[in-house]
């Protein structure tokens, strides 16, 4: 069955291969980003764009409302979009702490808040919101986006909660270091290392996390909710 969804960051990396995974699953989808020029984009994309700064909760509001006045009610949100602002802590500043927490953790509950009514209403719903590997094992320079993406674990076992009895599925999905243009801005002799140190030998492709969000966006994940999906290539084995 056809859905409406939103991806927020859907216009590069993981959740542009997200867009494009549930747009062939037949789906129609909304990417948000804060792109210039979003209508040119998406229609060299091939699916419809929206300029919105997660970050902000009346950006938020307005940009639901719009998708949901042209399309139709929201059925699924991927909380995609996310920031790195990468710093040890005794060099870290509040500035690099808040603009990591306002999009990666503050957009998280942005974007929920809009449509969880609605979905409570219409009794059916999928949220899912991505966290990251580093939020189950550390990473060092990273307290800031660790911090954040756990958050955001601890948010879907929640919103899960309270959600469940309403037809609403939240699960979270945990990437391993992913091929995308922030993974290859790297330097090579760290790309190096950060491969060697994933069992599989590799870096994922963003095509593999977005089939894994498609499944739980989907019908058939339908006794799944609260769950955190860890697709890493085996760094970090949650027991």
């Amino acid at each position: 069955m056809a859905r409406i969804a939103i991806v927020t960051g859907g216009t590069q990396g993981i959740g542009l291969a997200i867009a494009r995974e549930l747009k062939a699953a037949g789906d129609t989808v909304v990417a948000l980003d804060c792109k210039p020029d979003p209508e040119a984009l998406g229609q060299s994309l091939g699916f419809a764009v929206r300029a919105c700064d997660v970050g902000d909760f009346e950006q938020c509001r307005a940009a639901v409302a719009e998708v949901e006045q042209v399309f139709g009610p929201v059925d699924i949100l991927v909380n995609n979009a996310g920031i790195t602002r990468d710093a040890t802590l005794h060099k870290m500043t509040p500035e690099q702490w808040r603009q990591v927490v306002r999009v990666d953790l503050d957009g998280v509950f942005n974007m929920s808040r809009q449509v969880i009514g609605g979905m409570r209403e219409r009794g059916f719903g999928r949220i899912v919101n991505l966290s990251s590997v580093n939020a189950q094992k550390g990473q060092f320079g990273q307290t800031n986006y660790c911090a954040a993406k756990a958050a955001v674990i601890g948010f879907t076992k929640a919103l899960a909660l309270e959600s469940a009895s309403k037809g609403i599925t939240v699960n979270a999905v945990a990437p391993g270091y992913t091929d995308t243009a922030m993974v290859a801005a790297v330097p090579a002799a760290i790309l190096e290392s950060i491969k060697a140190s994933v069992p599989v030998g590799r870096l994922a492709q963003p095509e593999e996390i977005a089939r894994c969000v498609a499944f739980l966006a989907s019908d058939k994940a339908g006794f799944i909710t609260g769950a955190t999906l860890a697709v890493n290539g085996g760094l970090y084995m949650v027991g």
